[in-house]
C-alpha cells in the first residue's frame, strides 16, 4: 500500500513537473564585441550592460503567449575585426539566436549586419559609421548617435565654444576613425575652419611622434583624432612631450574612463569628446544607473554601457508590447513606438537611427571624464 501511495506521489510529481517547465520561453540574447585586445575594456563595459537588463528582465517575470521569457546572456568576442565578426555573426544565426547586442566596432557592424539580416537576428549596434545603416536592414538599429552628429557637433563646438580657426586631423584608417574624421572635417570647412594638416595611422600605433612633428610646423589650435582610446591616450602624452598646445578633439571613443587610465595628466584639459546621449549625472535615472553598475561589478561604467543596457530593456518591453518574441513583431513595434531609457529616448526613423540623438562633449580633469554640455 505504501509502493503504491508513494507512486501515485511520484506521478502526480511528475505531471506537476511538467507544465511549470513548459511555461518558461528561453531568449538568448547574443553580444559581439571586442574582449580580448586594446578594446576589451569597452566590449567587457557594453557586455556589463546587457548582463545588468538580462538580470533585471527575468526578474520581471514578462510573460508572452502566457509563457514567462527566462533571459540568457551569450557573449562572443569579434576582436574589432571584420572577420572574426562576421564568423560570430554566423555562429548565432547558426545557433538560433535571434537578438543580439553589438557590435561595438564599425568595420565589424557593416559586414556582419548583412550576416544577421540574412539569419533574420535584430542587431542594435554602437557602430557610428553611417554605411552601418545605409543598407536599409530592417532588423538594425543603431543605438547612439551617427558619425554624422558626433563629427559635426564636436567642430561645432570647436567653432562656437573654443573659437579656434586653425585645425588639424588625424584619422586611423579604420571604418569608424575615418567616418568620424570625414565628418568632423566637412561641418569644420562650413563653419570657416582652417584645416592646415590631414595625417593618418592605424587603429594598432603608439607611436605617433612623426606625424604630430609635422603638425607642430603648421600650429594647429586644435587636432581632431578619429579613431580610439588606446591610440588616443598616448598621443595626448606625445603632444606633451613634442610642446604642442593644441587640444585633441575627437568622438565617443575617447570619452571613455581609459584615456585618462592610459594618459593620465596628459589629457586633463586637453582632451575633448562628444559622446551620443545625455549627461548621465544630471538625471535621477542616470546617476542610479552608475551606482547600480558599480556596486554590481566592482568598476565605473564606461561610455557605452547604459545604452546597450537601456536597448536590451527596450527589446524585453517591446516583447511583452507586441505579445511575440518574433524579431520582425518586435521590430515592427520599436519603429513604431519610443522608449525612455536612461541615456535617452528611443525612437527610431526608417534605417533605424534615432530621431532625436543627444551629444554630450566632455574633457578630462584628473584623469576622469567630466562632461561640459548636452546638445
Amino acid at each position: 500500500m505504501k509502493f503504491a501511495i508513494s507512486s501515485t506521489a511520484v506521478l502526480v510529481a511528475l505531471a506537476f513537473a511538467g507544465p511549470v517547465h513548459a511555461q518558461n520561453q528561453v531568449i538568448t540574447i547574443g553580444h559581439s564585441g571586442p574582449l580580448s585586445g586594446p578594446n576589451a575594456f569597452a566590449g567587457k563595459d557594453n557586455e556589463n550592460g546587457v548582463r545588468m537588463a538580462v538580470e533585471e528582465l527575468n526578474a520581471k517575470k514578462i510573460k508572452v503567449g502566457g509563457k514567462t521569457l527566462e533571459f540568457k546572456l551569450d557573449s562572443e568576442d569579434d576582436q574589432c575585426d571584420a572577420r572574426a565578426g562576421v564568423s560570430v555573426a554566423q555562429k548565432f544565426v547558426d545557433d538560433g539566436v535571434k537578438y543580439v547586442l553589438g557590435p561595438y566596432c564599425s568595420g565589424v557592424a557593416i559586414p556582419a549586419s548583412r550576416v544577421y539580416s540574412q539569419g533574420g537576428t535584430m542587431v542594435s549596434t554602437v557602430g557610428t559609421n553611417p554605411k552601418v545603416t545605409d543598407n536599409g536592414y530592417k532588423n538594425l538599429f543603431r543605438i547612439i548617435a551617427s558619425d554624422t552628429q558626433i563629427g559635426s557637433n564636436m567642430a561645432i563646438y570647436a567653432a562656437n565654444v573654443m573659437k579656434v580657426k586653425n585645425v588639424a586631423v588625424i584619422d586611423d584608417r579604420t571604418a569608424f576613425g575615418q567616418g568620424v574624421a570625414d565628418e568632423f572635417s566637412k561641418e569644420a570647412k562650413k563653419l570657416g575652419l582652417n584645416i592646415v594638416g590631414q595625417e593618418f595611422t592605424t587603429d594598432k600605433s603608439t607611436d605617433f611622434l612623426a606625424i604630430l612633428t609635422n603638425l607642430k610646423a603648421k600650429k594647429p589650435e586644435a587636432i581632431f583624432f578619429g579613431g580610439y582610446a588606446p591610440q588616443a591616450a598616448p598621443m595626448a602624452r606625445q603632444m606633451k612631450q613634442l610642446g604642442i598646445d593644441a587640444k585633441l578633439l575627437g568622438g565617443d571613443t575617447l570619452c571613455s574612463p581609459e584615456v585618462g587610465k592610459l594618459g593620465g595628466e596628459a589629457v586633463n584639459d586637453t582632451v575633448f569628446c562628444a559622446q551620443g546621449g545625455t549627461m548621465l549625472d544630471k538625471i535621477d535615472a542616470g546617476a542610479a544607473f552608475k551606482a547600480k553598475y558599480k556596486e554590481h561589478f566592482k568598476r565605473d561604467a564606461d561610455a557605452y554601457a547604459a545604452s546597450y543596457y537601456d536597448q536590451t530593456m527596450l527589446i524585453g518591453n517591446a516583447m511583452a508590447k507586441a505579445d511575440s518574441v518574433d524579431p520582425k513583431k518586435v521590430g515592427e513595434y520599436i519603429y513604431g513606438n519610443s522608449y525612455k531609457g536612461v541615456a535617452g529616448t528611443y525612437a527610431y526613423d526608417a534605417k533605424g537611427n534615432l530621431k532625436q540623438a543627444p551629444i554630450t562633449v566632455s574633457t578630462f580633469r584628473n584623469a576622469v571624464p567630466v562632461p561640459l554640455a548636452s546638445y
